[in-house]
Parts: structure tokens; sequence; C-alpha cells
């Protein structure tokens, strides 16, 4: 096979692989109501089904208002509105998804008690992962889908859509590190090293089970290491924690020597952290070539890395402060945890009782001297 005929197969493949992705087979609707009964509002229901199921979008959505307004005691009016949220997200594009977001949290305002609920909000996550962007571009679908993630963990713990959202929230942020690692990698290059250092420590203590968290630990020791004496201390750290957290990393040896290089002591490998990567390495599906092939033809991060077991973090990502940056005595200082109280002032004060603790304490007056003004004008001359 010639070169040219390869580059021809990988078109039409690609081609392929876009017309089956851009939704010529219409997809069955998830949440039919099987009830047989020929009620007015259950045949208006049916029908807009079936537009949604063949693409006619604007025609169903008519048909579910007018059930919505028309039977506005009808046992379908929960499914109808959640009918209307589902038909903005199968239209997709920017406006699709805005509504369809728009719609879910209607849904879940007005139904918060129903079944339908976590799934509502397990749907308003799909809406931002859909719109997440490689690491090199904007992660605000990726923050944002993150945070839907996690409120569906916190508020419905124990619906059926919890573990999908979990593993889903691990590959979120799997993306929301690789951005991270993109910028520290940056700054590195750069010769930036105490903002490359401030990128690594809080990639790794915010996204543990990144797939790549070993080597920013290790990219994280060695630019300490070249700050300088001062920051000894943090590179072992970084170095043994690979060592700890990430004993099957290729990193792990070379931070143990590094390690005994610098006599420091190391660490014995957390049992936990063995287990896991044994399961990670266990259950670690490669992309295959087609994906590899198209990839540069997707907008979304590739996530075939993240993790697939362990528990993703719950907490919003914060900011930390340089090492390099000195701290103000108010961030060394504990924090005060006492009480304040506010009382009326009773009895004489300092000032009365203590003149030094005035700044110029006044002269007493001596019996017969005129009383004296309350001040002066030194500057005032004589008449």
């Amino acid at each position: 096979m010639t070169f040219n005929t390869k580059r021809l197969g990988i078109g039409v493949l690609a081609a392929v692989v876009l017309i089956g992705g851009c939704g010529f087979h219409r997809k069955k609707y998830e949440n039919p109501i099987t009830k047989e009964t020929e009620q007015p509002d259950k045949v208006l229901f049916d029908k807009a089904i079936t537009d949604i199921e063949k693409g006619r979008y604007e025609v169903a959505r008519l048909t579910l208002n007018t059930l919505i307004n028309t039977y506005d005691s009808s046992e379908f009016l929960a499914k109808a509105k959640l009918a209307i949220a589902d038909s903005w997200m199968r239209q997709s594009g920017p406006e699709g998804m805005a509504q369809a977001e728009a719609e879910f949290k209607d849904f879940q305002l007005f139904y918060p008690t129903m079944e339908e609920a976590p799934e509502a909000q397990s749907k308003i996550c799909e809406i931002h992962i859909r719109q997440m962007e490689k690491a090199d571009r904007d992660p605000n679908n990726a923050l944002r889908a993150e945070q839907e993630c996690r409120d569906l963990l916190t508020k419905y713990p124990n619906s059926k859509f919890a573990p999908q959202t979990e593993q889903r929230l691990r590959e979120i942020q799997q993306a929301l590190a690789e951005a991270e690692m993109v910028a520290a990698s940056y700054y590195n290059n750069k010769g930036a090293l105490a903002a490359a250092t401030n990128r690594y420590t809080g990639l790794v203590g915010q996204y543990p089970l990144y797939s790549r968290a070993a080597e920013a630990l290790w990219m994280d020791g060695n630019a300490y290491t070249k700050m300088g004496a001062r920051f000894r201390q943090k590179a072992g750290d970084a170095y043994a924690r690979i060592v700890r957290d990430y004993p099957l990393s290729t990193y792990a040896e070379l931070a143990k020597k590094r390690l005994v290089e610098m006599e420091i002591t190391v660490p014995e490998a957390d049992p936990n952290a063995v287990a896991r990567m044994k399961f990670e390495a266990a259950n670690h599906q490669e992309p295959g070539r087609i994906h590899k092939l198209t990839d540069f033809m997707r907008r979304n991060p590739d996530v075939s890395d993240a993790a697939k077991t362990g528990a993703p973090t719950m907490d919003p990502p914060k900011r930390e402060i340089p090492a390099s940056v000195p701290q103000s005595a108010d961030a060394v200082a504990p924090p005060f945890n006492g009480d304040v109280t506010v009382a009326p002032v009773t009895g004489p004060s300092a000032l009365d009782t203590q003149p030094d603790a005035r700044p110029v304490p006044p002269v007493p007056a001596k019996p017969g001297d005129a009383a004296t003004p309350a001040a002066t004008d030194s500057t005032k001359k004589p008449q």
C-alpha cells in the first residue's frame, strides 16, 4: 500500500467517525412513560417524545408546553418539564446547552424530591463535560463540570448516578491537573522556578490521583534543588512523597537515590498506595489507534489515563503562596481563638489616672496662677 493510499484510508476513516458522531441515527428517549392509557395528556406526551427522537425539537417543546399549560394537574407535568430540558440538550450547540442547564435547574427547584432530580444534576454535569476543552485552553467548563459533579455527590450520595459521577469527577480532575502541569512546565522551562514549584506543589496537593503526579513531584524537587540550599528540605519532601505515595512509578528509584545523596531518610512505601497503583495498572486501557489518529480533531481533553479508583478531591482548588515569598508576622502567628466582647466604659480612664499615658503630660497649675489656655499658637507674636 502506498503512502497516498494510506493517507486516503485515514481520511475516509476520519470522515466515517465524524459522520457517525453527527447524529444521523436517532437515540431512544431515556425516560418514557410506560403507563398504558389514552388520557389526552399522555397522548400529548407520547407525541412529543416521538418528535424528540426524530429531531423535531421545536415541535416537541410546543407540544409539551401545551400539556403543561392545559393540564395543570396532570401526573405527567414533571416528566414533561424534564423532557423539555432533554430536548434542548439533544439539540446541542451553545444555546441548546445553556437552555438545557436552565431547564434542569428549574426541574430540581420544582421537584427536588423526585427520583429524577439526581438525573437532572447528572445531566448538568454532562453538559459541561461535553464543553470541556484541552489542557492548553480555557478551563472554565472543566471547573464548572467539577463543581456540578461535586454537587451531585454531596446532595445525592446514595443515588444510582453517584458511582458514575465519581468516575466522571476523576476524569475532570485529570484534565484540570493536566492544565496545571502545562502551566508549571512552562514556568519551569522559562526559569521561573518559584512559580513552577508553586504550581507543581499545588497540583499534587489538589489532585493526588493525577496520572503524572510522580513526574510533577520529581520536577518539583528538582526545581527546589536549583533554588538553593534554603529549599533543601522542600526538595527532600517532594522526593520522599514520590517514594511513599507513588512507589511503583518510574520516578520512585530515582527519588530514593536522590534522598540518599541528600542524606535524608528514605520513607517506606504506603501499602495502600501500592495496592492502588497495582489496580490502576491492571485496569488501564490504552486508547486505540483510531482514537490517537483523530485526537487532533477533538476539542475535548483525553482522559483515558484518569484514575479508576480512589476518592476524588471534594474541596475547591486553593492557591498557595510560593515558598520564595517571605511570610508576614501575621501569617506566622497563631490565629486568635478568644472571645471579643463590648462593654461601656465606667469610671476614670487611663488618661485620667495615669498622666504618663498622654504624649505630653500636662504641667500641674500652681495656686494663684492664671488659667492657661488649652492651646496656644507658638507662631503668634505678642502685641
